[in-house]
């Protein structure tokens, strides 16, 4: 390890706060992997860690070449996002984060990014898009922080059906399955048609439903979560991945689930001020 490493570790391994975050980066991944949902290199993370970097870190020179990027972030300028590895397997992540994923810095005036630390290990193939989602909900507004990719093989399962590919129809389903879905995903959850991953026009039809939703559902392919907090995130789609199964459960037992009333899911909504 060069003198040069092992000052940029320092200067990133000091911070205590944004550790914290990168800690809790490894914990999801590892639920990720023990959940089934992280086949080989399946699903990504960005985690928006600007507030909590300080000013060595946001000044740290890149560790090669600047990377430009399709569309400039006019929303991201200067921001610091952790973001898993291109090829990089989660169950990798959850026992080093650093070996299987970078810090970047978006230049200030959104057009290229530098990785900065502490490796220069290349973002995931998806990065584009997911600094698409960023900068769209930072530029409405909302405090974003999180971009969540992952396949969970129940939720996946029920685009396969086509009733399903409806938002109001799945969202009424899973909801119906357990009162916490309700609470949790009080926003439902949107579809986006089958897009070849990665692309920008997944990117774009994603965005789409993230004006009503902070769930989406790709079809055939994945779910997609955004918010303030990582575990959040995936709490969202594990309980979706609850309800799905308890819907299964139901169907492989030879019965169509009577799933709770309109009455019953609308009295939720003062009762957790939902």
């Amino acid at each position: 390890m060069t003198t040069t490493t092992i000052n940029l570790s320092k200067i990133v391994r000091e911070q205590p706060l944004l550790m914290a975050e990168i800690d809790r980066i490894a914990e999801v991944a590892g639920y990720l992997w023990t959940k089934g949902w992280a086949e080989r290199n399946g699903g990504n993370i960005s985690v928006n860690l600007t507030d909590l970097a300080n000013d060595a870190l946001k000044t740290l020179p890149a560790l090669c070449p600047s990377i430009p990027l399709e569309e400039a972030m006019t929303a991201l300028g200067g921001h610091i996002f952790y973001v898993t590895g291109t090829g990089k397997r989660m169950r990798y992540v959850a026992q080093d984060p650093f070996a299987n994923g970078s810090l970047i810095r978006i230049a200030q005036d959104g057009k290229s990014y530098d990785i900065i630390a502490e490796q220069p290990v290349r973002p995931t193939s998806e990065l584009p898009s997911h600094l698409m989602m960023h900068n769209y909900l930072r530029s409405e507004g909302r405090d974003n922080k999180v971009v969540l990719h992952t396949h969970p093989t129940d939720l996946i399962g029920m685009t396969h059906c086509a009733p399903f590919l409806n938002s109001e129809v799945i969202t009424r389903t899973l909801w119906g399955m357990i009162p916490e879905c309700r609470i949790i995903v009080p926003k439902g959850v949107g579809i986006v048609p089958y897009e070849i991953p990665g692309t920008i026009d997944l990117a774009r039809a994603t965005i789409k439903q993230l004006e009503k939703h902070d769930v989406v559902f790709w079809e055939k392919h994945g779910i997609l979560a955004v918010g303030e907090d990582l575990i959040e995130c995936f709490d969202a789609i594990d309980t979706l991945s609850k309800s799905a199964q308890i819907y299964f459960s139901a169907r492989m037992a030879g019965y169509e689930p009577a799933g709770m009333t309109d009455q019953q899911l609308d009295d939720l909504v003062p009762a957790f001020g939902l």
